[in-house]
């Protein structure tokens, strides 16, 4: 049973959890997902929840809404407001005698301009992220990390747009999860199933982002690092191809009463909403967050 659970635990690729000397960042995950595993009224988290009430962008991307505003002259805030809801479930246990566990996941981003009252404070960009995947238990060792966990997983994410302002593509990854004591890292590959090319923007079947990996990436890198109840953590994006694209996210939390932890994050780079995938920014921002990546 403990070697089932631990397979659900790091299913999120990383999530809450609260450590103490004597046990690593994944083996507190895991204990913190063992006390909780068979209530049936507990959602577990997929990745960090968390709403930054204040996030700052010095020059948002008004490109994709040229054509909108032509219509009806707006601008965008440099400063909105940014939150991420995410949680994950299992489907079947043991697929493979006594490993391989099959889970589906959704995560919600959204982008909210609610100090701009000039047009009605509108949702910017909302991506939906539904993904199922399939993790699979591991020890093996190199030194003194462990390869706890690999997975293999299939994922679509859409703004939910239609015309110009349609976003979406879908792919296939693999993934590792490592444990190191106070430091976890994962790393991931996907390959994007290809799309046609639309003729016209209005189309309905399409690549609605051409290039949108060569912009994204191709692999991505987590580190996470947790001392007492800090915890930092680095998201690397790479195409790995070019270093001027991809993209690098630095946040950092805190618990400051029950459940919630303060939180910040810093984005720079390509691609942190699909409505600007082709578009390098920069974004700082705090808020709190129910759970961090570990």
């Amino acid at each position: 049973m403990k070697r089932l659970y631990s397979g659900i635990a790091m299913a999120g690729l990383l999530a809450c959890t609260s450590i103490n000397a004597e046990e690593s960042l994944v083996e507190g995950r895991v204990k913190d997902e063992l006390a909780t595993a068979e209530l049936p009224f507990v959602i577990t988290p997929h990745k960090v929840n968390y709403i930054l009430p204040a996030t700052y962008s010095p020059d948002p991307n008004m490109a994709p809404f040229a054509e909108d505003a032509l219509i009806n002259p707006y601008t965008l805030d440099e400063f909105e407001a940014k939150f991420q809801i995410s949680f994950k479930f299992p489907i079947w246990y043991n697929v493979f005698g006594d490993n391989g566990h099959l889970f589906f996941a959704y995560t919600n981003q959204s982008y909210w301009q609610v100090y701009n009252k000039d047009t009605s404070s509108p949702f910017r960009e909302t991506n939906h992220e539904p993904e199922v995947f399939m993790l699979f238990n591991n020890d093996w060792k190199i030194g003194s990390v462990t390869n706890s966990f690999w997975g293999v997983g299939a994922v679509h994410q859409s703004n939910g747009k239609s015309g110009p302002l349609s976003r979406s593509w879908n792919r296939l990854y693999a993934t590792m999860i490592f444990d190191a004591g106070p430091l976890a890292f994962s790393t991931k590959v996907w390959w994007r199933i290809p799309e046609d090319e639309k003729t016209d923007p209005h189309q309905a079947r399409g690549d609605d982002n051409p290039n949108i990996d060569d912009y994204i990436g191709r692999a991505e890198f987590i580190g996470v690092y947790g001392i007492d109840e800090h915890r930092f953590t680095l998201t690397l994006k790479t195409n790995l191809e070019d270093i001027d694209r991809g993209s690098a996210e630095l946040t950092w939390s805190y618990p400051i009463v029950g459940n919630l932890r303060l939180y910040t994050q810093y984005f720079n780079g390509y691609g942190e909403s699909l409505i600007d995938y082709n578009y390098h920014n920069q974004r700082i921002g705090i808020g709190i967050s129910l759970n961090d990546i570990l």
